[in-house]
């Protein structure tokens, strides 16, 4: 080939791929943004016009910090209601802060196939919820309501909805920060949560996800206008029935309640969509809604109320089996003692009593410092499992302690266990 028609095929390239470039960026253009800062309304009215443009971009939204503007110098987004997540979206949240309104009753984030009267919850696919950065989600300053739905506002939980005619005056599945219900293949990473109105994060009848890195700062106890309130039910990150299949790596801070609890209770057959239920989803009767093949490790922190750093908890036939735990450091200050580091079960008859014999299984438990009045509590029942690597350093605890009868506990090795705590008594 001669030079000349190497230069000319080279040029003819070269022209080319600057026509694709151009062809894309021209495309790109006219492609409408998935920038709420490039819309104008409320800050949840930005928002969905920027989720509402991400079918153009493959399904993506990016959320910045909110660039000040004539309505407000705020660099920070006030939410009116949930951002709705439908399926084949990622929501970015790049270096930013989502605070909930003082008018909001609402989730932070929730996947779009549940809500208010929605029956039947069906299956979404392919979410993440992925934070960049210092990513912070914020509770209300005076939240219309707090706890779960076994608590009256007023009364157990603060809420300014108490005795407000028309509103549900018990707490709701609208008290939890993120909440995903019946989502397959998931991913929620890289996020503060503070002061949640109850759970920071929920997930019902997920299967095939990952959630990793997630910080929480709530309380039991706050000050609003002046007045120290209770905040009940602040969990940090809640599996409930029917999750399958997903890894936990990486949970720090601290919550009034539970830092991570695995729950599979609750009542049998019901439709969606409820406001009488801490659960989104619909149950039947006749579906299984067992809890298996779940990884946590790495748990950091503390239950500032003094309940668990992580609780395994079934009832009603429902089983909770093959689950690792690996990894929970108990960061407890002095003045706060956590009943028990891991606690599996529950005695209450109001959920059954304790589990029948086969109902929890198949869980190991490894590499756990604990400083709370048990390291490890079997409250229910538990078999065919193994605990192993565990450091008491609470003077008066036990590192095994099986509190409704060690004829509920059987096949369940221990070994490596190292009771600090002895030599100080």
């Amino acid at each position: 080939m001669s030079e000349r028609n190497f230069m000319s095929r080279n040029t003819v390239v070269i022209f080319f791929l600057l026509l694709t470039v151009t062809y894309a960026q021209s495309v790109a253009a006219q492609r409408p943004s998935n920038n709420p800062n490039d819309y104008s309304g409320s800050d949840s009215e930005r928002i969905a016009a920027a989720l509402d443009a991400a079918k153009y971009w493959n399904g993506v939204i990016r959320i910045a910090s909110r660039a000040p503007d004539a309505e407000s110098d705020r660099q920070y987004w006030l939410l009116d209601s949930a951002i709705l997540l439908p399926s084949n979206t990622t929501l970015i949240l790049d270096n930013c802060q989502i605070k909930l309104s003082d008018s909001c009753r609402d989730n932070f984030v929730r996947s779009a196939n549940c809500g208010i009267g929605v029956k039947v919850v069906s299956p979404v696919e392919n979410v993440s919820i992925v934070g960049i950065g210092v990513v912070t989600l914020v509770g209300a300053d005076r939240p219309r309501a707090t706890g779960d739905s076994g608590k009256t506002l007023g009364v157990r939980a603060y809420g300014t909805d108490a005795g407000k005619e028309g509103e549900s005056q018990t707490g709701d599945w609208r008290n939890i920060g993120i909440l995903l219900a019946n989502v397959h293949n998931f991913r929620i990473e890289n996020i503060q949560i503070k002061n949640a109105h109850a759970w920071s994060v929920s997930l019902e009848r997920c299967e095939n996800g990952l959630v990793r890195n997630l910080t929480f700062d709530s309380e039991e106890t706050r000050v609003i206008d002046g007045q120290e309130i209770k905040a009940l039910n602040v969990d940090g990150l809640d599996l409930r029935k029917g999750c399958r299949n997903i890894v936990v790596d990486g949970i720090y801070g601290h919550t009034g309640d539970d830092l991570v609890a695995v729950t599979a209770i609750g009542p049998g057959a019901r439709e969606g969509g409820a406001l009488d239920s801490t659960e989104v989803s619909d149950f039947s009767a006749d579906e299984n809604y067992d809890v298996y093949n779940i990884t946590i490790r790495n748990v950091v922190g503390y239950a500032a109320g003094g309940h668990q750093i992580v609780r395994l908890l079934n009832a009603s036939g429902i089983k909770i089996y093959r689950v690792m735990i690996d990894g929970v450091m108990d960061t407890s200050p002095e003045e706060i003692v956590d009943r028990a580091t891991i606690r599996i079960g529950d005695a209450n008859p109001a959920w059954g009593g304790v589990t029948p014999l086969g109902d929890t299984y198949g869980v190991t438990i490894s590499n756990v410092h604990s400083q709370s009045r048990h390291a490890i509590l079997v409250a229910g029942s538990l078999v065919d499992s193994t605990i192993s690597n565990v450091v008491n350093y609470h003077p008066d605890a036990e590192i095994l302690h099986c509190e409704s009868g060690k004829e509920n506990v059987r096949n369940v090795t221990v070994n490596g266990t190292v009771d600090v705590g002895r030599e100080r008594r």
